[in-house]
């Protein structure tokens, strides 16, 4: 399986880095619609399109171990 798993959510691109994560399930327990643990104890993509953008953003940052990456329209690094 890739490093990376990443999916665009309207402008936004999210990167989980399964090498970094640790499944604290921080990011689940904000937004459980977009994120679940998968077969193997990572964090895996769910359906991220059903969260509003802030609530992504802030599923994202709470990340204890920055394993989830967020890039802008520009592809400018928001989160971390």
């Amino acid at each position: 399986m890739a490093d990376f798993a990443e999916r665009n959510v309207g402008a936004l691109t999210v990167r989980i880095d399964r090498m970094t994560c640790a499944a604290f399930k921080d990011c689940i327990g904000i937004a459980p619609e977009a994120f679940e643990l998968g077969e193997d104890d990572i964090v895996a993509f769910k359906h991220p399109e059903q969260v509003d953008r802030e609530r992504l953003i802030e599923a994202c940052t709470i990340c204890p171990v920055n394993a989830l990456i967020v890039l802008d329209e520009n592809g400018n690094q928001i989160v971390p």
